[in-house]
């Protein structure tokens, strides 16, 4: 489980570096570095979903904080 969360927390960090990019350049990385214009590839949706999961999992950290 610990490994899982390394990952998550590793994703999350690389899915707001692409949502800072994003707002201030209007550059997507994660579509650059896959190939991808837009969302009809197969492996940018998957990029962007296991970052969607590792964002969702890093939520109990702000309680895990908040407890000690």
């Amino acid at each position: 489980m610990e490994r899982w969360k390394k990952i998550a927390f590793i994703l999350t960090i690389v899915g707001a570096i692409n949502w800072g990019l994003i707002g201030f350049f209007q550059f997507d990385l994660v579509a650059t570095l896959f190939g991808a214009g837009n969302m009809d590839t197969i492996l940018p949706r998957i990029i962007y979903s296991l970052m969607g999961i590792a964002g969702i999992s890093c939520i109990p950290l702000l309680n895990k904080r908040r407890n000690e």
